[in-house]
């Protein structure tokens, strides 16, 4: 299956192709600020919006007034932290598995119970229902992805995101080298190698960790799932113990030293629309 995600996408088989998405889309007013920036200013590629979000509706007004921005849906049905929630947009008493005593999604610590014991139609509607609802705002999504789902090794919630995405037209955010060949033996492209996760570096030497896997970026499609952010008082009360990881991967993305490295490098910066249409007439 060497490169071909590449051939399928119409480069060379050496080419070095590189998506970077920013995850979060709607979470709060400081991320929505800094992924509008960074695809304005940096080398941001395209976002993914979190509908159930408390911001959602700032992030589908920019979106709406600008339909050249790639973007996807973030299928989430994790509240990362305890004192900011959100819930689910379908009827809380048809996704009962889905919800805490209080009605809220659970939180990034409640993720093993949680999904122990999810019910899969009732993920299925979830997930359908913030599909559809980017869909009646007269939007036109590019991918499906996830927002903090641990999901290794749980080849249903697999199948299933694999399922909505070919019955909605959407190309697929791939995790895991097994589903990557999976997904590359049905003929369809996508990420040659799991997807880097921005929230698995220090922040303090982040810019340097970026600008080296940027140099050392290897042939075929890589995917960053990055996570900027401003540090306002807003998202510091969100996330206290963010310790700057959402401000380090603003502040790499709209650097001039990561748009030099692009250029010199030769990277091919791309969004999940070259994919999704692939995906379209498979």
């Amino acid at each position: 299956m060497k490169n071909q995600t590449n051939q399928l996408l119409g480069y060379p088989n050496d080419a070095r192709l590189l998506i970077i998405n920013a995850d979060d889309f709607g979470m709060c007013h400081s991320v929505n600020v800094a992924i509008i920036q960074a695809l304005k200013q940096g080398v941001l590629c395209s976002t993914t919006l979190m509908l159930p979000c408390p911001w959602a509706l700032h992030a589908l007004n920019f979106l709406a007034k600008n339909p050249e921005r790639a973007f996807g849906v973030h299928l989430t049905v994790i509240a990362d932290w305890p004192d900011y929630r959100w819930r689910p947009l379908s009827p809380l008493e048809k996704v009962p598995s889905l919800i805490t005593n209080k009605g809220y999604f659970p939180t990034f610590e409640q993720m093993p119970r949680f999904l122990s014991q999810v019910d899969l139609p009732q993920l299925e509607l979830e997930f359908r229902t913030q599909i559809e609802g980017v869909l009646d705002e007269g939007l036109k999504p590019t991918h499906l992805d996830w927002h903090s789902l641990r999901i290794a090794g749980r080849d249903a919630i697999f199948d299933l995101l694999f399922k909505l995405a070919r019955d909605y037209g959407l190309a697929l955010r791939v995790a895991g080298q097994a589903w990557i060949e999976k997904v590359q033996a049905l003929g369809l492209p996508c990420n040659d190698y799991d997807f880097l996760d921005s929230y698995h570096y220090d922040p303090a030497t982040k810019a340097n960790t970026y600008a080296q896997l940027l140099r050392n970026l290897p042939e075929g499609l890589t995917e960053w799932a990055v996570h900027p952010g401003l540090d306002s008082p807003e998202l510091l009360a969100i996330e206290p113990n963010g310790n700057h990881i959402r401000q380090s991967d603003y502040d790499f993305l709209v650097s001039q030293e990561a748009k030099e490295i692009v250029r010199e490098e030769g990277i091919i910066l791309l969004d999940y629309g070259a994919l999704q249409k692939v995906w379209n007439k498979s």
